[in-house]
């Protein structure tokens, strides 16, 4: 019998997520960018699926700081961005996620991240400023792929656990939502899949 997502996550979907933005408080500076990663198992092996990538146009008064755009080299005045507003994207994200709950039989999404803390306040403050009402995220559970990685491979910086995880990393490449969100979510299934290739799953007699 296959394990399932939501025998696995206790009824959740894990959606890995990562967003780039115009700074730090997320009640106050932009979205300008979000990507998100499904995963799904195939051989009892979590592996990675559909991706869901959008570039976002900063919402009027939100607030930019040129050393994000510095860091993330971002040009918000290339056409090629082919932006759409945070309410679009966002509620196209929702959507895509909703569907996916309904495919894996899951109950509600959980948000995986590195440092998840932060997209978790600004997926929150988007959905408040925005008026979307329909957020499929848990409100403040999530879970951390830096904490994962300090257990696991003993280092908090992504570039580094991934290093030392086996996990191609390309540091010119960081800062893009949608890389940035493809090697967390390889990260995280390797992880899972190491702890149950170590008996982590399903629970053995020793933990009890």
């Amino acid at each position: 019998m296959s394990t399932s997502l939501a025998e696995r996550f206790r009824g959740y979907l894990p959606v890995v997520i990562d967003i780039e933005t115009g700074g730090f408080n997320a009640k106050t500076d932009a979205v300008l960018e979000i990507a998100a990663v499904f995963v799904s198992f195939e051989d009892e092996r979590l592996v990675t699926g559909k991706i869901v990538h959008h570039h976002v146009t900063p919402k009027i008064g939100t607030n930019i700081e040129p050393a994000s755009l510095k860091i993330t080299g971002i040009d918000l005045t290339d056409p090629k961005r082919n932006s759409i507003s945070e309410q679009e994207a966002f509620r196209d994200l929702f959507l895509q996620v909703r569907a996916e709950l309904k495919t894996h039989s899951c109950q509600r999404a959980i948000l995986v991240a590195h440092n998840a803390a932060f997209d978790q306040q600004f997926i929150n403050s988007v959905c408040e400023r925005s008026g979307i009402n329909r957020n499929p995220f848990h409100p403040f559970s999530f879970i951390d792929t830096a904490s994962l990685s300090a257990l696991a491979v003993g280092h908090t910086v992504l570039s580094k656990a991934c290093a030392r995880a086996g996990v191609d990393f390309d540091t010119r490449s960081a800062h893009s939502a949608i890389y940035d969100a493809q090697k967390t979510a390889d990260l995280f299934c390797t992880i899972v899949n190491r702890w149950q290739s170590l008996g982590g799953w399903p629970l053995a007699d020793k933990w009890t």
